[in-house]
């Protein structure tokens, strides 16, 4: 709409110089002024009825971007064009599910070949920077603290029942992934961009907005009335979600998530994890994502990231995750056999309480 507008507003200003010249200015150079005029003007964030600030419908945050720096740019946050092109033609390579090569175990990991991912995730942002982080400064999540007892005890767990999932002999539903039971997904915060359902709704009333992701069946309630959270002993998959507005930023502070997924929320401890969000609008077709993560337990000092949410075409579908599930069937099935045939799945060797990966 906004485009429309602004072609037809174009159309009339040629008319109008046509038929009145200025004196002293081309056609070509009034155009110039025209369009840096048009360029300075600040955005005016649109308002719904109620008056907030309006970020409803469906945006995309699909991008090749990686989360942090990659070491091959060194310490550029910000590449030239040139440099730009280059780093997103060797990005959507990498992500291109049209490869074969690589051998066996690449191909099978490409089954699923780029018909069924999102092809604008192979786009890197059009800023130009070399990651999604902004702070720290160079591009990269913190260094980790040591971990406890308790978490390296429930970490080593977590990596036993992965390592016998894998190897198609797993003990029990519980302890398979959330994913994999349909539980929560990418549905929570902080939304990061991945290989397909990448499209959020975003829905508005007085006192309350609505975050519903395309991937799995979730939707954020977010109040906006400044009531407090939740007790802490009331936990909850997506946490406990409190909004307010900052000017026309949308700012949302979530605490409260479930011991038994740390997995899921960047292997944080969901004791001490809290995430502020801030969405805002800045075209008509644009939001800036940022989110800061901090626990104190898990990063020695937060992190931030910014992604840019697109503007998205169409609609938002039924996502039908557990329906036709035979995964998990067949999976239990093949377990109870292994196990029946005294087959055993040996724990993974981990390097004992240091910052490795977790």
């Amino acid at each position: 709409m906004r485009y429309r507008f602004l072609s037809a507003v174009g159309v009339l200003a040629g008319a109008a110089l046509m038929s009145v010249p200025v004196a002293g200015q081309t056609p070509a150079t009034a155009a110039k002024t025209t369009a840096a005029a048009k360029a300075a003007k600040p955005y005016s964030q649109p308002k719904t009825p109620w008056g907030d600030p309006d970020l409803q419908g469906i945006w995309n945050n699909a991008t090749s971007t990686p989360l942090q720096r990659p070491a091959g740019v060194g310490e550029k946050g910000v590449l030239s064009e040139q440099e730009a092109d280059q780093f997103a033609e060797e990005l959507a390579e990498n992500l291109n599910r049209d490869r074969r090569d690589g051998g066996p175990d690449v191909d099978v990991a490409r089954a699923y070949n780029e018909h069924w991912m999102d092809a604008r995730r192979l786009e890197a942002t059009k800023d130009r920077r070399t990651s999604l982080i902004i702070d720290p400064p160079d591009g990269r999540i913190p260094p980790l603290v040591p971990l406890t007892p308790d978490r390296l005890k429930a970490r080593d767990a977590r990596a036993a029942a992965g390592a016998a999932f894998l190897a198609g002999a797993p003990t029990d539903p519980e302890e398979t992934a959330p994913p994999f039971r349909c539980i929560i997904r990418t549905d929570l915060p902080p939304y990061l961009p991945i290989i397909y359902n990448n499209d959020f709704q975003i829905y508005q009333s007085p006192g309350y907005v609505a975050i519903a992701p395309e991937m799995i069946h979730s939707a954020r309630i977010i109040p906006l009335d400044g009531r407090p959270h939740l007790g802490k002993t009331l936990l909850q998959w997506l946490g406990d979600t409190r909004g307010h507005w900052e000017g026309n930023t949308l700012v949302v502070e979530t605490t409260n998530f479930r011991r038994d997924a740390g997995a899921v929320y960047l292997n944080a401890n969901p004791d001490t994890f809290k995430i502020t969000e801030r969405f805002t609008r800045v075209d008509a077709d644009k939001i800036n994502y940022e989110f800061t993560v901090s626990d104190p337990t898990t990063w020695t000092k937060p992190w931030t990231a910014m992604i840019p949410w697109n503007k998205a075409d169409g609609q938002l579908f039924e996502y039908a995750c557990h329906e036709g599930n035979y995964d998990m069937v067949h999976l239990m099935a093949g377990g109870r056999r292994r196990e029946k045939a005294g087959q055993t799945i040996a724990a993974p060797v981990r390097p004992g309480a240091g910052n490795e990966e977790r």
